[in-house]
Parts: structure tokens; sequence; C-alpha cells
């Protein structure tokens, strides 16, 4: 994987969609502070960098 891929921004979309889960178990993730760590931009948006998201699941994977 390169470099630039890593550290690509993806939706919330993006990530429930690789996570098989509804949107509203995301934010409430993010709520408890369980979510992995996210970018929210200026209009409200909120992106995730890959690195981020995939370590979030190898800490989830480590605790299974």
């Amino acid at each position: 994987m390169s470099a630039g891929t890593w550290d690509e921004k993806m939706t919330v979309k993006e990530v429930i969609a690789d996570l098989r889960v509804a949107s509203s178990t995301f934010y409430r993730w993010r709520q408890l502070g369980k979510g992995p760590r996210s970018i929210k931009l200026p209009n409200g948006d909120v992106r995730i960098r890959r690195s981020e998201y995939e370590r979030w699941l190898a800490e989830r994977e480590d605790a299974a």
C-alpha cells in the first residue's frame, strides 16, 4: 500500500459500509469515545484517516 493511500481520508459512509454497521451505531461509538479518531471539517462533515481506521481495527482484534 502506498503512503498516499495509507493516509487517505475516508468518509463515514465508507467506514460504515466496510464495518457493515448502521450509521447510528458509528455515531454512538464516536459519542462514547469508542470509535476511530476522526477529523471534523468546518462544514460539519467527518473524515477518518485510513491509517487511524486500520490502527483502530487492529486494537479491536487484539481485544477480541
